[in-house]
């Protein structure tokens, strides 16, 4: 497939476009408003810099790396586009009004085309591997330059490069800097025919996250409220429907040996959240939910964390975590903020989108694979009883992440040359 038969399928999909929107509107309200930007309808300011960060996960790795551009260009004109509501809402909390903000359109050739046009940007970074032929096609035509920033490429991606090389090629050799997270990922964009001069091994920004001291306080304060400071609690963040009755089953198999243990269980999705309320009724466990700000008392055995934006305190307020996305077939979402706070970790077989990073915390020792609701029990306990074994994957993981920080300053770097080229 080439990029003319890729645009013309889009076009005869376009109505479909909008069926996703509705029925994402019907579970989210979220998704209930700005439609016009998602078509390229939007009014919109010059701007020197595009800078896309997809959903939460990207945002929040981009904000340190936004910040420390604005720091050294106060005349550069910023906008930043995500493709989720969580990812736009963390933009409007990072930088108010400081920033254009809006959502990226479908990569529908005039779409883009109009975008641009208004937007007019001399440079363009895109977080980590969103890339779409249209938009990128589209800038370098008009001379912008390109910057994959914090970039990761699985095997598995760089195989459904490979199965469509007409569409991907020429794509991936119009950018003009890859940062790339780790070598592996390096060498996967060298081999699909990258210039080898324009890829950079940089690490993770994901490495140089800081967790505030505050953060931590309110943590505190917060494992206080739920009458837990002596017995144990754990978070499963991030977890998907497919995984929630399985949170839930080694939740109960702790129960029998820790009675008062909380399980904080965490949707990833908002539109998830009265859905996983239902899982946990189910499964006969008492429920409290954050967002109705309920009573978490010594009975309470299962808190669902259905707000936006706490994830990091329910990991500050706990003793371990799992991380979902990963006992379905997704690819995972990140285990390094529980790492970072001092929690042993677990995630399943499907992690490949943190292939390199679960890796590192894997043979380090904090972090374990776990299989099923059996074995993350089997984890959990073991923790629990065992405090030696708790406290050396406790620090473990703060090592690695202290070990791997100094992607913020190498990709600034890039940045800034891709900025005053």
């Amino acid at each position: 497939m080439n990029r003319s038969l890729y645009s013309a399928l889009l076009y005869l999909l376009s109505p479909l476009l909008i069926l996703y929107l509705a029925i994402r509107a019907l579970k989210s309200p979220d998704y209930r408003g700005r439609w016009g930007e998602r078509f390229g309808l939007s009014k919109l300011s010059r701007a020197d810099l595009l800078i896309h960060s997809v959903s939460m996960g990207e945002t929040l790795a981009a904000i340190p790396l936004i910040k420390q551009l604005q720091a050294a260009y106060p005349e550069l004109s910023i906008t930043i586009t995500t493709t989720s509501p969580t990812g736009s809402a963390e933009v409007v909390k990072a930088f108010g009004e400081s920033v254009q903000h809006c959502y990226l359109p479908f990569d529908l050739p005039l779409c883009v085309a109009r975008f641009l046009s208004q937007l007019q940007p001399k440079e363009i970074i895109i977080m980590e591997t969103e890339l779409w032929p249209n938009l990128i096609h589209q800038a370098k035509r008009r001379g912008i330059k390109l910057m994959l920033a914090n970039a990761r490429l699985s095997e598995k991606s760089a195989n459904q490069y490979r199965g469509r090389p007409k569409l991907s090629l020429p794509m991936l050799r119009s950018l003009d800097t890859i940062a790339a997270q780790s070598p592996q990922a390096a060498q996967r964009f060298i081999d699909l025919g990258v210039d080898a001069e324009r890829v950079k091994v940089t690490g993770s920004l994901k490495f140089d996250l800081s967790i505030a001291p505050e953060l931590l306080e309110k943590a505190k304060g917060l494992r206080q409220t739920w009458q837990r400071m002596e017995t144990p609690v754990w978070v499963a963040g991030s977890v998907h429907p497919g995984e929630f009755d399985i949170m839930l089953a080694a939740h109960k198999s702790l129960l029998m040996r820790f009675p008062h243990a909380l399980l904080v269980l965490v949707p990833r999705h908002p539109e998830q959240f009265d859905a996983a309320a239902s899982r946990v009724k189910a499964a006969g466990l008492t429920l409290a939910r954050r967002s109705k700000q309920d009573r978490v008392d010594d009975q309470t055995q299962v808190l669902l964390g259905d707000t936006m934006g706490e994830l990091l305190s329910f990991y500050g307020a706990a003793d371990q975590a799992f991380v979902g996305g990963t006992l379905i077939e997704n690819g995972g979402h990140n285990p390094l903020e529980p790492a970072a706070i001092g929690l042993p970790v677990y995630v399943g077989p499907h992690h490949w989108d943190f292939t390199e990073i679960t890796g590192l915390l894997n043979e380090s020792g904090s972090l374990a694979l776990v299989q099923d609701a059996e074995e993350l029990a089997e984890q959990l306990v073991h923790k629990f009883d065992d405090k030696a074994a708790y406290l050396a994957a406790r620090e473990a993981g703060l090592e690695v992440v202290e070990a791997n920080k100094g992607a913020l300053a190498a990709q600034f770097a890039l940045a800034s040359e891709l900025i005053k080229a």
